[in-house]
Parts: structure tokens; C-alpha cells; sequence
């Protein structure tokens, strides 16, 4: 056995480093009993989620990357103009909890209902992005 295959992480070793699921394995679930775990990269053996499903789940997804984009164009040609010293944190906090929920949504994709809320829990924060950015 070389020192890289000695050195080389076991499957097992991948699930106890990244709790939330491995791409190789869908470790079992630690600490919560019966219950699934909520948020994993789809193991090899899993059901490939729906077409339109998927398809949804993106354009969504889109919408939002989309206005975040232009919250950002916007918030960019703000600060060139002068801006308070709250305004790129605060348009930051709600965008990075905006992109989080869209990644969960994913990441929870073979859930029926989850994803779904994650992305609706998603467009609150970017509605308020573009409310700051609007009014500003």
C-alpha cells in the first residue's frame, strides 16, 4: 500500500468530516433517531428528481439570481455616488441569507415540500435587497 492510498480518506471518514452528506455515500443520519437527513448531495443509488421539477426549481432560482444581479449593478453605481457606511453590509447580510436558502432548496431537492419554502424563504430577503436599493 502506497503513502496516497494510506493517506487517501475512506467513505466513511468522508461522512463523519461533512454531516449534511457525502457525494460518494448517504451517510446515516447521526443524532436525530428515525429522521432523514435534511440537507445532502444526492448519493449514486438516490432517484433522479422530476424534469420539471428541476426545471422549475432553476428558473426560480434564476429569478432570483437575476434581481440579485441587479441589486448589485445598482448598489455598485450607488457607492460610486456616495453611500452611508450601512448600506453595503446590510445588502450583503440580505443577499448572502437569500443565496443560502436558494442553495438549501437544492441541496433538499428530493424532499417534497422543502425546497419549495426554502426558495419562497429566499425571495424575502432579496425582496427587501431591492427595496433598499430601490429607495435609496
Amino acid at each position: 500500500m502506497t503513502t496516497a492510498e494510506r493517506s487517501r480518506p475512506t467513505q466513511t471518514e468522508a461522512a463523519e468530516i461533512m454531516p449534511f452528506g457525502g457525494w460518494e455515500i448517504t451517510p446515516a443520519p447521526t443524532g436525530f433517531g428515525d429522521n432523514e437527513t435534511l440537507f445532502r448531495f444526492p448519493a449514486p443509488d438516490d432517484p433522479a428528481p422530476g424534469t420539471a421539477r428541476l426545471l422549475i426549481l432553476s428558473l426560480y432560482a434564476t429569478a432570483l439570481g437575476l434581481a440579485g444581479i441587479g441589486v448589485g449593478v445598482r448598489a455598485f453605481v450607488t457607492v460610486l455616488g456616495g453611500a452611508d457606511f450601512w448600506y453595503v453590509p446590510v445588502l450583503t447580510l440580505f443577499g448572502l441569507i437569500s443565496v443560502g436558502l436558494a442553495v438549501g432548496s437544492f441541496l433538499s431537492i428530493h424532499r417534497p415540500v422543502l425546497p419549495w419554502l426554502l426558495l419562497l424563504g429566499a425571495t424575502g430577503p432579496l425582496a427587501i435587497d431591492v427595496l433598499i436599493a430601490a429607495l435609496y
